[in-house]
């Protein structure tokens, strides 16, 4: 069931859509001003008592209840043909646009448009009729209109106090170093060869929220194991353990190969070879298993590294620790009173800020003694409470019902529903989003944010707003309250850190799944009852080769975003056809990781779609034109599209496209008609484009880009440095591994940066030998500069004075490179400076204490000197 507060987010979009001028303006071109203003009123009533609905909800009001999911059932249907409105009127003005006035008139005058306008007449009154009976069974209830959901806008945290850094972890010492003397002892059976015959295997087992993981990992860190063990693997299992993907999980960590594409007995193969004779830890994180032979097969495999190779287990459940370990399970217990607190006043106030506070401090020991012990939910309610400074804020923690629940053992829940509870309603709708997604999976904050949008869930009130900072303030709200946490071990973050991965607690993972109730399901070929009126669909099945649409989903109409939850390998074009025909109204299609050669051409019939991914598929060569008709497409990934030739013929078309991540064999990008109506465009990737040589003059249709990425590309020679004068928008450029490619071209040399330009890197690139003048530009804002394997690069300019902004610099491998510029201690913004294998000269320079720059450096708060 939808949380009601979904229903108001929902009337509310809705609303936002009918007051704008696009409506006002569709209302007169298609004849339905009068239905439109009729249904602006009647969702305007319904909104004005949902108040008083969701009291009755609490109340356990079933006839308000089911009120409840009919309406939310038939708001998205609004939204639908809202939708529909929009995007055959936004096709209208591309024919318009984009044709001679013959195809112009042709569009207005045939039988088709003129059946399309009855069409859409004839639904917007059939929806109207749906929500008018709602509204009628509305004044049954007798609701009362009154004061509406008014979410206070908190001020931000700094990103520091969202997550806590391995040195900051409390009361988990005396775990750690008992766990690490335990993987440092010899307590295997080994042979007299030097292999093992049965490896060790110690469980970590405790409650959810106690910080098995968090305490892995600081072991997994520390000098006493990385300098004691060859090879160290870290792998998420959580509650699938599957033999196969668990393999392939630990193929990919070792080798940083994606070995989706292997069978079974291949990966077996490339796993014992790969740890044969090798000193190794590996961590299952978050295991579930109580099936012992499953265990038992992939233990099997495990015992071909050498002497001393250990496996440590982190798990809820005592059965798994049981079944899996050859070591006394290691017990974890609750944190002490003391130590709940020091969390408590590390998530709720800023450092120091808890003496200003003393009633506070005295009510959170009391909150903080209801928590068990557990660090999780003393997290959770303390990053509640941070925005919070008047004492019955927090004396309502202290005398909410949750604490008159029966403790169940691992439920935790209801503390952390009082944290979603306090939520805004934005971030609600966000945070719940994460359901779609599997637990364990590292979700970065890129793809959420691009997902948001696509559901509408992002809105600029003004407009005066990008959705994509909207998105990113949405995203670190929720990571200030705890509900994710950063995960850099398997997933990297950019150098200015505005991409990076996280991950969600399983507990927070279930709480999401509580709140969606039946809107999101995971089905596979087993499944026998699905709701439906299910929204987000995720599909199970691991292999799809010959496989037909199952039929059960053919019922489902109204699904909005689709995926895979595994790299589903080769899949027919009949499943991606039928596919596409049966989810009309999806926002979300994600095929990464299954591999269709050819793209049907009835993705051209999904309008509302937003969001395609089809990453990782290998086999595609081509895509169908009728691509071109999704208007509304906001982001395209086609990262390891190896095979994909060229871009279709009317690609300018998709006018409202904001990120596209791009692999081609293509000669040159882009070409006539690719660019001339992308005038929308914030992101532009361009990867391992083996064949492009160049970029073209349409770049200059680019004028909203922010972030131009190029990597991987061998055979690009030079920018076009005329058309990079159009990117005023530009933010970030970040080029790396094109090791034919020079900046310094005769032509090239005045190629510029804008004002406002934030971020930039610049990675292997041989024939660097210094910095473009145009790039002095940007001097003022730049913030954040990476240069790195570029043995050529031998000066910075002088106009590097100028960087006042600059707050990380990082120069790698530059082994030409003797000298900084002058004016380094202007540099009062540089938080981070890192100099890691430049020449001799340079080193001394930076010498400590002794060496010429050193007062300077000295003055950083971060740096890092090799």
């Amino acid at each position: 069931m939808a949380a009601e507060s979904f229903v108001f987010q929902t009337a509310g979009q809705i609303l936002g859509k009918l007051a704008t001028d696009a409506f006002r303006e569709i209302g007169l071109v298609w004849g339905v001003k009068k239905n439109l203003e009729r249904l602006q009123s009647t969702v305007t009533a319904i909104k004005a008592v949902l108040l008083d609905a969701a009291e009755q909800k609490k109340k356990k009001n079933r006839q308000v209840e089911d009120w409840l999911e009919k309406l939310q059932d038939v708001l998205y249907d609004i939204d639908d043909v809202l939708d529909d409105f929009m995007t055959e009127d936004l096709r209208r003005k591309v024919v318009i646009k984009g044709s001679k006035r013959k195809a112009v008139k042709n569009f207005f005058s045939s039988s088709n448009s003129l059946a399309l306008r009855i069409t859409m007449s004839r639904k917007l009154k059939n929806i109207r009729s749906r929500l008018e009976d709602i509204d009628a069974d509305r004044k049954q209830f007798a609701l009362v209109e009154g004061a509406l959901y008014s979410p206070v806008a908190y001020p931000l945290r700094e990103q520091t106090h969202s997550f806590i850094r391995a040195s900051d972890v409390i009361g988990r010492d005396r775990d750690k170093n008992k766990i690490i003397k335990l993987l440092s002892s010899n307590c295997s059976s080994s042979a007299s060869s030097g292999t093992i015959e049965n490896i060790p295997v110690l469980p970590i087992v405790g409650l959810g929220g106690l910080g098995k993981t968090t305490l892995a990992k600081l072991v997994y860190n520390d000098d006493a194991i990385t300098s004691n063990f060859e090879t160290r693997l870290w792998i998420c299992v959580s509650e699938d353990f599957d033999l196969k993907k668990v393999i392939e999980k630990i193929m990919n960590d070792a080798t940083g190969v994606d070995h989706a594409h292997l069978d079974l007995n291949r990966l077996q193969s490339s796993l014992r070879t790969t740890l044969d004779s090798k000193k190794f830890l590996l961590v299952l994180d978050d295991v579930w298993n109580e099936d012992r032979k499953k265990w038992t097969e992939l233990k099997d495999l495990l015992n071909c590294g050498s002497h001393g190779s250990k496996i440590v287990v982190t798990t809820r459940k005592k059965t798994t620790a049981k079944i899996m370990g050859t070591l006394i399970p290691y017990e974890l217990k609750g944190l002490s009173k003391d130590e709940c607190m020091s969390i408590f006043v590390k998530c709720a106030f800023t450092e120091g800020e808890e003496l200003q506070y003393p009633k506070l401090v005295e009510i959170g020991k009391a909150i903080v003694m209801k928590c068990g012990g557990l660090p999780l939910a003393v997290k959770s309610l303390g990053s509640l409470l941070y925005t919070k400074r008047e004492e019955r804020d927090w004396l309502y923690i202290i005398d909410n019902d949750i604490w008159k629940i029966e403790p169940k053992e691992n439920d935790i829940l209801p503390i952390l529903k009082l944290s979603y509870n306090e939520m805004p309603l934005h971030l609600k709708q966000c945070f719940a989003y994460f359901a779609r997604f599997p637990k364990g999976l590292v979700i970065s904050n890129y793809t959420m944010i691009q997902m948001w949008m696509a559901h509408g869930f992002i809105q600029s009130s003004d407009g005066s707003r990008q959705l994509e900072d909207i998105g990113n303030q949405y995203f670190h709200e929720l990571l200030s309250r705890s509900f994710f946490q950063y995960e850099s071990m398997s997933f990297k973050p950019s150098f200015d850190n505005t991409l990076f991965g996280v991950t969600m607690h399983d507990l927070v993972h279930d709480l999401a799944l509580s709140v969606v109730g039946e809107e999101v399901s995971y089905v596979s070929y087993d499944t026998r009852n699905i709701f439906e009126g299910t929204r987000h669909l995720v599909f199970s099945a691991m292999i799809l080769e010959g496989k037909e649409f199952p039929h059960f989903l053919l019922k489902l109409n109204k699904v909005r975003s689709f995926s895979f939850q595994f790299k589903v390998g080769p899949i027919s074009k009949t499943f991606v056809d039928t596919l596409m025909k049966t989810f009309s109204c999806l926002r979300i299609l994600d095929l990464n990781g299954s591999k269709c050669k050819e793209l049907p051409g009835s993705v051209g019939t999904l309008k509302h779609l937003r969001y395609l991914n089809l990453t990782g598929n290998r086999n595609i060569k081509a895509l169908p034109n009728t691509i071109c008709n999704l208007v509304n497409l906001q982001t395209l990934f086609l990262v390891a599209c190896v095979k994909l030739q060229d871009l279709p013929r009317d690609f300018g078309n998709l006018s409202r496209l904001r990120s596209l991540n791009l692999i081609s064999k293509m000669t040159c990008y882009p070409k006539k008609g690719h660019a001339e109506g992308l005038r929308s465009l914030q992101n532009l990737w361009i990867q391992s484009c083996d064949h492009l040589e160049s970029l073209l003059g349409g770049m200059k249709n680019f004028t909203a880009l922010r972030d131009l990425s190029i990597y991987n590309c061998p055979s690009l020679t030079s920018l076009p440095a005329e058309s990079m004068r159009y990117l005023t928008s530009l933010e970030a450029l970040r080029i790396g591994h094109c090791e034919n490619l020079n900046l310094l071209k005769e032509e090239d040399t005045m190629m510029e940066l804008p004002k406002g330009f934030l971020s930039l890197e610049l990675l292997d690139i041989p024939k660097l030998k210094e910095l473009p003048r145009g790039f002095e530009n940007a001097a003022a804002t730049i913030k954040y500069i990476k240069i790195g394997d570029c043995p050529s690069f031998e000066i910075l300019p002088e106009w590097f004075q100028n960087c006042t902004s600059l707050t990380k610099l990082l120069l790698r491998n530059c082994m030409l490179l003797e000298s900084l510029p002058l004016g380094l201690h202007q540099f009062t913004a540089l938080r981070f400076l890192g100099i890691k294998n430049c020449s001799d000269t340079l080193s001394r320079k930076c010498e400590r204490e002794t060496g010429e720059y050193w007062p300077w450096i000295s003055l950083i708060p971060e740096i890092h000197l090799e």
